[in-house]
């Protein structure tokens, strides 16, 4: 049985069309209720605990509070510098500067791209996560001040878009191919359901709905019969749906995924349909392709439709789309789109190492798609590629200060030129990381992310509570009307091992789950000091059934071999190399940390040979790996190729070399990089 509890938005959104009511409660068989029988909770960036397609469902946002360790110091320096710094970023950039000139309240030109409302829009929905996990009244401020803005600049018929109102006024709704509107819309929607959701603040929420309603006017059922060329705003009303209960939201979510794939969009600079997934309809979709983060947010939304309405050609559609991703297109990194030109997925196995493009958001948009599909199946391998992608895809991209970020991830650079170091910036400035860029989608959704990150640690069902991401944290979820509370410490991803200590726990038996990683080979589990067995399920969880105690203390042991990967022999530019991986961390050579002779074009690593691991505590405690190699110095000159007979002899060195987390590269300064190194 369901229950709901509705929350009118009467008073807080005048103006809009409808009252809209807020579903806030889920009765589950094993869920405990309030004697009222509702439960009066909300969620985090996905509330799928009304959704027809579901096997596991997201807890209340404060229900899992990390409190210290890996991710803790990530989100503190997000919450102290990176928003902070994002701020004054929008404001130099000139983000806010244009929405005051589409409010008619100061004079000037327009800057920047004409998506620039939707880097507003980011940066307002960490915020919204943020004050949700606490109050700040420095951050408030910030947030005050740009929600004001958004309102401000809002048209009376509900129409928000700073380029359109400004730059290019009378042409509103004229280049929906690559204009941007339902993508700035669809970030403005994400921004005030964080804000609803975490920080009970429905401004923002009023400004949405009113944009939403002038949209469904023009694009709804026997209306103009177009779509955006950049995939976002499919996936966010979806979840406007879900916080408001309007089918309309969820109508008009469906009608932009079906009008795709018609080949009726104008094509992007030769890049022709596939650029914009306009090539095919979705439900015939046989490969990724095209732009890698609209491909991925079209994705993240279909994924979330099939949530809603069940229909099973859209999963399908999914799980054909997931394998070849998977199979063929994903760096060991967990980053995705390997060309520059479209920013785009190439074809199979085309995974070059030093040209990949692997962009920050594309790695983000992969993981909302697993998170999506982890909730639908609960199966072990989307919750795997997320634990990859997060620790490595997404981790490379924020400097270690919090102030600076990589638009592009590669995964080698060439005696220390980064191929995207200047590009960004506009200024010609050679720097690696830049404290922001021309083009600023990633920071923001950097930011957006780890606001929210305990969204994605755990969740819970009729059965009991599964933890899908390991992090030193607080778990508070409600079983048989009493409370399970849980807390866990580990120095992950450094250490495996896991400690779940049972502050309180109803008296009758329920289901524990923990992932078991697919990295892992060797394992052990104690249960107040005694090795226990825990079943493994067919989705590749441990799990036991059990009265759980108040005092027992469950220890998850995960041993951190570091390992040698090989490639897929039909990646033709890693024939004959290897990468290294403990844990879920994969690792890189920077020069900077080899001997000053040594040049990474120029070196194997010995596979048989023992490694060491080694603490660095000025790169914030990360552990290196000390790995046996030799140098091979080329006596080659006066050609670039030669007759096999004819091939000089070369130098052969013995080398100490040594890899460091591929999260943490870059951040000494511009040097040379390998993940994928030629076994000797």
């Amino acid at each position: 049985m369901v229950w709901y509890l509705f929350a009118s938005f009467d008073q807080c959104c005048q103006g809009v069309s409808s009252t809209y009511n807020v579903r806030v409660g889920r009765r589950l068989a094993g869920f405990s209720q309030p004697d009222s029988g509702v439960i009066i909770m909300f969620v985090g960036p996905v509330d799928n605990r009304h959704s027809q397609k579901s096997a596991i469902y997201t807890l209340p946002f404060t229900a899992v509070q990390i409190t210290n360790g890996f991710w803790a110091s990530y989100q503190h320096t997000n919450r102290t510098i990176s928003l902070a710094h994002g701020f004054e970023m929008l404001e130099k950039a000139g983000n806010f500067a244009n929405l005051r000139l589409a409010a008619d309240q100061a004079k000037g030109e327009f800057s920047g791209y004409w998506f620039a409302d939707s880097d507003v829009y980011k940066w307002l929905e960490a915020a919204g996560w943020e004050l949700g996990r606490a109050a700040d009244g420095e951050l408030q401020e910030m947030a005050d001040q740009a929600i004001a803005l958004v309102e401000q600049a809002q048209q009376p018929d509900g129409y928000l878009n700073s380029y359109y109102q400004f730059a290019k006024p009378g042409e509103r709704w004229t280049d929906l191919d690559h204009g941007h509107e339902l993508y700035c819309a669809g970030h403005l929607i994400q921004a005030a359901i964080a804000l609803q959701r975490a920080a009970d603040d429905s401004r923002l929420l009023a400004v949405a709905l009113r944009f939403v309603d002038h949209i469904y006017k023009l694009f709804g059922p026997a209306q103009r019969e177009e779509t955006c060329g950049h995939s976002e705003i499919e996936m966010a009303l979806v979840e406007l749906y879900r916080l408001t209960n309007d089918e309309k939201h969820l109508e008009l979510a469906q009608l932009f995924i079906d009008r795709r794939g018609h080949n009726k969009m104008r094509v992007h600079a030769g890049y022709g349909a596939v650029y914009q997934q306009d090539h095919v309809p979705v439900r015939e979709a046989k490969e990724v392709a095209g732009h890698a983060v609209r491909q991925l947010y079209l994705t993240t939304g279909v994924t979330d439709l099939y949530m809603e309405s069940g229909e099973e050609a859209l999963r399908q559609a999914m799980d054909t789309l997931w394998e070849d991703m998977v199979q063929h297109k994903l760096y060991v990194t967990g980053g995705v789109g390997s060309r520059f030109d479209g920013e785009a997925f190439g074809g199979p196995y085309e995974l070059p190492s030093d040209t990949g493009y692997c962009e920050t958001c594309a790695a983000i948009a992969s993981l909302m798609w697993n998170w999506r599909l982890l909730l639908i199946t609960g199966q072990r391998q989307y919750a795997d590629l997320f634990e990859r992608t997060l620790y490595n895809g997404v981790l490379g991209s924020p400097g270690l200060e919090g102030a600076s970020y990589l638009y592009v991830n590669p995964l080698q650079v060439r005696n220390g030129r980064y191929v995207r170091a200047s590009a960004d910036t506009g200024t010609g400035e050679a720097r690696l990381r830049p404290a922001w860029h021309n083009c600023a989608c990633c920071p923001p959704n950097v930011m957006r992310l780890l606001s929210s990150l305990s969204h994605y640690l755990a969740t819970a069902n009729e059965e009991g509570i599964q933890i899908h991401q390991f992090a030193t944290a607080n778990l508070d979820v409600t079983l048989h009307n009493k409370s399970a509370k849980l807390e866990i410490e580990t120095d992950y991803p450094w250490d495996g091992k896991i400690k779940l200590r049972f502050k309180e726990s109803p008296a009758e038996p329920w289901r524990l789950s923990l992932r078991l990683p697919e990295w892992c080979r060797v394992y052990g589990v104690t249960l107040n000091g005694a090795e226990v067995a825990m079943a493994v399920t067919k989705n590749g969880y441990l799990t036991a059934v059990r009265a759980w105690q108040p005092g027992d203390e469950l220890q998850l042991d995960l041993h951190l071999e570091p390992v040698f990967l090989a490639p897929h022999p039909r990646i033709d530019v890693l024939r004959g190399c290897v990468a290294l991986q403990r844990g879920p961390l994969i690792y890189c050579f920077e020069s900077h940390d080899q001997p000053d002779d040594v040049d990474l074009q120029d070196v194997q690593v010995m596979t048989s040979e023992s490694l060491t691991v080694t603490a660095v505590p000025h790169l914030n405690g990360i552990r290196s790996i000390k790995v046996p190699g030799q140098m091979s110095t080329p006596s080659w000159s006066d050609s670039l190729y030669k007759p096999l007979a004819e091939l000089p002899q070369s130098e052969i060195t013995p080398v100490q070399l040594t890899a460091i987390p591929y999260f943490a590269w870059g951040n000494r300064g511009m040097h040379s990089m390998r993940v994928w190194l030629p076994q000797a």
